[in-house]
């Protein structure tokens, strides 16, 4: 029996890296979609790289995307591109809505045309909950995006449905929930947090700006969540589930526990920047995951605390390797 094929596309990313290793474990033949671009980032997959096939295709060229389908003809279809960050999607808008919204509709239709076979799997978000109805948010929540990143995924979650419901694929929805790691993008507050602790605790820097500290946000643990995307795949009818650890931490709680992991006192580094605020603010997000864990097995194993302190560890390493200092060295707090 042929071994599985399975086709990621953001492959280079956080959560396509870590599904990336979690297929190769269970024996797939993993390939990869990057976009051409003239500097390659392949950080998070630079020890994958050996063991992955990848390809060039773009999410804004439909014929790129048939193209690398009747290449690869894979069982399994991860679509985790798109543009994932919330602030820039207030700067670039229509971009967004070309990667985040259409994008999934042009890989969708490849599907339909190439193979309607192939099981496919969108990264849905749940910003989509935005301006919440109920707390917590469960598959039945009504969504009310905040912001055009937001706005973009719906679309990309409604069109799954549609093309799951008109021309019956096997085409389903993942709604995860904030979900962090040492891999995560820079941009993103909890790694904004955790690098910037790193450096002040290394006397790299004597300041952390940041935004809104009083939002609560369902946190987890990246690795974790992509398993609960194969799991989904693997499923005898397709269904959207939502993943989360169904709990809450504001960033003020990750602040206090980076600083006190590095022995050092907020108050004394910590500063209000106006310009990381969002023009809408998304005040509370909390999963109900019971029927992901009811239904797939799945459930989140590793508590905020921990989160915190495997990121900060993780980037007093970099820093450490980057900058030749180390922790207690002439210098450091």
């Amino acid at each position: 029996m042929s071994e599985p094929r399975a086709l990621i596309t953001g492959v280079t990313g956080q959560d396509g890296s870590y599904l990336a290793e979690l297929l190769l474990e269970k024996g797939y033949e993993v390939h990869g979609m990057v976009r051409r671009s003239s500097t390659e980032n392949f950080e998070r997959i630079g020890h994958l790289t050996s063991r992955l096939h990848l390809h060039q295709a773009d999410l804004l060229d439909q014929s790129s995307l048939m193209s690398l389908l009747q290449a690869v003809r894979p069982s399994e279809l991860y679509n985790l591109a798109a543009q994932s960050f919330v602030p820039t999607s207030w700067t670039q808008p229509s971009l967004t809505g070309e990667f985040t919204a259409l994008g999934v509709t042009r890989m969708l239709e490849a599907v339909r045309l190439v193979d309607p076979r192939i099981r496919f799997y969108q990264a849905s978000s749940s910003e989509m909950f935005g301006k919440v109805r109920e707390t917590p948010q469960n598959e039945e929540t009504p969504f009310y995006p905040r912001s055009p990143y937001g706005v973009a995924k719906v679309y990309g979650h409604h069109i799954t449905v549609n093309y799951r419901e008109s021309y019956g694929l096997f085409a389903v929805s993942g709604i995860l929930f904030n979900h962090e790691s040492p891999r995560r993008g820079r941009e993103f507050v909890s790694r904004r947090i955790s690098e910037g602790v790193a450096r002040i605790k290394l006397g790299l820097a004597d300041e952390l700006r940041l935004g809104n500290l009083e939002s609560r946000r369902d946190w987890g643990f990246a690795p974790e969540y992509v398993n609960a995307m194969w799991r989904m795949l693997q499923q005898a009818e397709p269904a959207d589930f939502v993943i989360g650890t169904g709990a809450h931490h504001s960033p003020r709680e990750f602040v206090e526990l980076a600083f006190a992991h590095a022995g050092l006192d907020p108050a004394d580094f910590v500063k209000s920047d106006r310009t990381l605020l969002r023009p809408a603010e998304v005040d509370t997000l909390l999963a109900d995951p019971s029927r992901a864990r009811r239904e797939l097995g799945w459930q989140a194993q590793t508590s905020f605390a921990e989160l915190v302190r495997l990121m900060l560890e993780a980037d007093l390493a970099l820093q450490e390797a980057a900058s030749g200092r180390r922790r207690g060295s002439p210098g450091t707090r």
